[in-house]
């Protein structure tokens, strides 16, 4: 097959995560099955405009809000391109509106929907757009195959009005650099925050959880790791030193892929506070360095942490039950050995293989259907 996917994000843009990882490891398997895969994405600075990833095409247009959706239906409609015998339309809170112009066969891949995340990152007028927009969109998609990577998804989009049978569930595999030696954790017991640095994804709750801890135990330290603008790092910072946390706390950035699994490895906990997630690829990929997660009882988180057996869900959401069950984990060794073990356990469940194997039955079978 020759395969589209239109997707916001692409390898190589500075704020791709899981779900940029989770749709190019697809692909990277789609190709080795002997599929020709063409990526049109948003473009971003130092990036180039076109060039081929793993055996992927790539094409990269418009910026990655509003921009790409509609260089992308230009370029569909009267760009100089091969027919395509599916097309992939990946969600991100804004679809690419595959179903009122591509006469193909089509797949919607989506990690989760936004809901609240609109209300947390956008002022008023556009968040209610967004949310009203947002649960009118699917009306488009009901008769479309959906692929996602959890239930809690698919719960979303069942609301929706999205039928069950038009529903695949595939979760995330995870792959460990294998250059990557075993490492002994920190002396120092350490918090790790790795992710997009944004505020649906609990960022400022994570530095407040911090300080709690602080005052309790003044020996510990928090990594934050990952990638920010300018405004909002330098908030983070003085929101840091305001609570005296300026010692203790180490902002990072982005880090390689190598360096991300040797942080995880070394943490002790990683911390969690999104408000929303699809799977959470990052809990996952801690707990193969025997890390486990405390994070919020959220969707996607209670589908990447099996509660007091892989990780820890909170049971109120608040900071305080976060800085709670954090400073409870770390302080009782059995109980922490216990759930390390759990975590490592069960992130051997999910590697990129069975992942792929699974979506190249998905994608033949809509082709054949």
């Amino acid at each position: 097959m020759n395969i589209l996917i239109l997707s916001w994000r692409g390898p190589g843009h500075p704020h791709a995560g899981g779900a940029e990882i989770s749709t190019h490891e697809h692909a990277k398997g789609w190709i080795k099955a002997g599929h020709q895969v063409t990526l049109f994405t948003s473009y971003y600075i130092g990036a180039k405009k076109e060039e081929k990833v793993d055996g992927i095409k790539i094409i990269r247009q418009g910026e990655q809000v509003l921009g790409v959706h509609l260089r992308a239906i230009s370029w569909y409609l009267f760009g100089n391109h091969p027919k395509f015998d599916i097309v992939i339309d990946q969600f991100h809170g804004i679809p690419f509106f595959t179903p009122l112009y591509v006469r193909v066969k089509k797949l919607a891949f989506i990690h989760e929907v936004a809901k609240d995340v609109w209300k947390t990152n956008f002022s008023l007028i556009p968040a209610t757009l967004g949310e009203v927009f947002e649960s009118y969109v699917f009306k488009l998609y009901k008769n479309i195959p959906f692929m996602t990577v959890s239930h809690s998804t698919r719960e979303d989009l069942i609301s929706w009005g999205i039928p069950d049978k038009n529903i695949t569930i595939i979760h995330n595999g995870v792959t460990v650099p294998k250059t990557l030696k075993p490492m002994a954790k920190e002396k120092k017991k350490t918090i790790i925050f790795l992710g997009a640095i944004s505020k649906d994804k609990g960022i400022e709750k994570a530095i407040n959880v911090f300080s709690i801890i602080n005052n309790k135990e003044r020996d510990w330290q928090f990594w934050v790791v990952g990638k920010s603008d300018q405004p909002y790092m330098l908030k983070l910072k003085s929101l840091s030193r305001k609570l005296g946390l300026s010692s203790k706390i180490k902002f990072f950035g982005f880090i390689s892929e190598d360096k991300k699994f040797e942080f995880l490895s070394k943490a002790h906990i990683l911390i969690n506070p999104s408000i929303r997630e699809g799977w959470g690829l990052v809990v996952i990929e801690a707990a193969r360095m025997g890390t486990p997660t405390v994070a919020f009882n959220v969707p996607g988180l209670r589908d990447s942490i099996i509660n007091n057996k892989t990780g820890i869900l909170c049971s109120d959401n608040s900071v305080e039950n976060l800085a709670k069950n954090i400073f409870n984990l770390l302080e009782n060794k059995k109980e922490y050995d216990r759930i390390r073990k759990n975590a490592l356990l069960w992130s051997e469940n999910f590697s990129w293989d069975k992942a792929v194997k699974k979506s190249l039955e998905l994608i033949e079978m809509i082709d054949k259907g």
